[in-house]
């Protein structure tokens, strides 16, 4: 397996200027994470203290029991070692997905790990990786689903068919044992028959055995790949979790003015830089979801009351310090408050994140702030793009490089078709119709001079020549296509499995679509290799 490093620009200004241009966007960030000098700062900014934090404690017994719940007892050496107050953390996460979710979920857990590893290293000190599941969110139609590449050339959606009664978090809906039974037919029907496919399925069959829920599945599928490197797995929707969070809570509800203050200067600052917030802030936000009658609901704050957008809650700011006292995990986080009470529970010594979240926790530095806290140092995760072997072998046929496939395919594909005849073609049934309109248009000017309604005739006969010009001009192109049916496959292979749907194949495909041509090899060289912290895009030539 080999790499090459190309610079894939994310579609966000701001994270392109985090990754070429530091200095330019450091005002909405904390720590330069190129400088080598900023782990061990942020390290002493932990070891001094002072910060709103978690019971160290209370939180080993819920990481315990939560990774034993979901097989992964190769943690627990080092779940142990963050009782111990100089044990730091690197932590990423993503939404639970069907069988994994995409190649850029275990991409992330990838970064995590080697970012634990190095920055252990490099601070003579404990960094455990963690991967933190976010199991409160509630909109299932993201994540119930996943993508394999067919052998008949189709992107083929793989699906949960079930949906839960209410609008609740995914570590809340019981997935039906028929919908799981489902799903795994149809990956096995999709996937191509190899030597790994029968234990691969065994082992994904086991999984949704053992799993009630999405988000379960999700943690024992995490574990089975990732367990080994010490992977920390946590469900922001765990009860015992939910607990030691209590304090937070109540934080966000007496801080309210605070946390409202920070966000909307910093997104006002964003957008004096000529930056766009993709996160949509307004000043009545509470940034806390309440979970009513077993739905999510979002809170606002209205005439002195935290209600949802229908009103069918409305809580004093007593009654929800109440629920955060009593009941905290009816309380769970909006994409502002997670990173702040991700802080709050782990020791974050950096925080793994994709392009769009780089992109949002530039409004979040005057937050933390806020709460006497600390934005973590934001490391971009890794990216890659699997190259198989035949598609390197179509893509040098047709002498392609992996910008031209990204950039301009179907420009290089239509000059190749025009090399094999296809513009001759055009051109001839072109001149054809030309010179056929020339010859008959006098035709229709006599015949309208002699009579009228003979010219309407005329002109309703020339378009009907016209149109079989066209038949025998598309029955012609159909007939050139079907003599390059196979070459124009390859083209098709070439497109689908680089940028499947128009995007990058990391955020479409499912990783088992490989592991089932490869086994699991590729994935472990990922983890091993030493792979520069620089923000860029690598191809993997398998």
């Amino acid at each position: 397996m080999r790499l090459e490093r190309y610079w894939w620009a994310p579609d966000q200004a701001l994270t392109r200027n985090y990754i070429k241009d530091y200095a330019s966007v450091s005002s909405l960030y904390e720590y330069d994470p190129w400088d080598e000098r900023s782990e061990k700062r942020r390290a002493d900014r932990l070891d001094a203290g002072g910060s709103l934090r978690a019971d160290r404690d209370g939180l080993v017994r819920a990481l315990r029991d939560y990774n034993a719940a979901v097989g992964n007892d190769r943690a627990f050496d080092a779940i142990e070692s963050l009782r111990d107050p100089r044990t730091l953390a690197v932590v990423g996460g993503q939404q639970a997905g069907l069988f994994g979710g995409p190649l850029l979920v275990v991409y992330k857990a990838v970064t995590v790990i080697v970012e634990a590893r190095r920055a252990s290293q490099r601070l003579g000190r404990n960094v455990v990786p963690v991967f933190w599941i976010a199991g409160e969110d509630h909109d299932v139609d993201e994540v119930n689903h996943t993508y394999v590449l067919s052998d008949a050339l189709a992107v083929q959606k793989i699906r949960l068919n079930a949906s839960p009664e209410r609008r609740t978090s995914v570590s809340r809906w019981h997935v039906p044992r028929e919908a799981w039974d489902d799903a795994l037919a149809q990956l096995e029907q999709t996937l191509m028959n190899t030597e790994f496919k029968p234990e691969l399925m065994d082992r994904l069959r086991s999984i949704a055995d053992a799993s009630a829920t999405l988000s379960e599945q999700f943690a024992r599928t995490l574990a089975w790949l990732f367990g080994e490197y010490g992977l920390i797995l946590i469900d922001s929707d765990d009860p015992a979790i939910r607990r030691l969070e209590a304090g937070m809570f109540r934080e966000i509800v007496l801080r309210q003015n605070d946390l409202g203050t920070a966000l909307l200067a910093a997104k006002q600052r964003m957008e004096q830089s000529g930056y766009s917030p993709k996160v949509e802030l307004a000043s009545d936000q509470a940034h806390l979801f309440v979970f009513h009658e077993g739905e999510r609901k979002l809170l606002h704050r209205r005439g002195g009351l935290f209600v949802d957008r229908k009103e069918t809650v409305a809580l004093t700011e007593s009654e929800l310090l109440e629920l955060a006292e009593r009941e905290p995990e009816r309380l769970s986080n909006n994409v502002m408050t997670r990173p702040l009470m991700q802080d709050y529970l782990l020791p974050v010594l950096s925080a793994v994140l994709g392009p769009s979240e780089i992109a949002y926790w530039g409004l979040l530095r005057d937050a933390f702030e806020a709460f006497g806290l600390n934005m973590p140092i934001l490391v971009p995760r890794y990216e890659f793009t699997l190259l198989e072997g035949t598609v390197q072998k179509q893509m040098a046929k047709y002498g392609l490089a992996f910008e031209d496939v990204i950039l301009r395919l179907e420009e290089k594909r239509s000059q190749w078709l025009e090399a094999q005849g296809a513009l001759q073609i055009e051109e001839l049934f072109a001149s054809a119709k030309a010179k056929f309109a020339d010859l008959y248009a006098p035709v229709v000017e006599t015949v309208s001079a002699i009579n009228p309604g003979l010219g309407k005739l005329g002109e309703t006969n020339r378009q009907k020549i016209i149109e079989q010009i066209e038949f025998l001009e598309a029955k012609a192109v159909d007939a050139f296509r079907n003599q390059h049916d196979a070459a124009l496959r390859q083209w098709e292979r070439i497109r689908l499995s680089v940028v499947p749907n128009g995007k990058p194949q990391e955020r479409v495909y499912n990783p088992f679509q490989y592991w089932v041509k490869y086994g699991g090899g590729w994935l472990r060289e990922l983890v091993d290799m030493p792979l520069a912290r620089d923000g860029h895009h690598r191809i993997v030539y398998f």
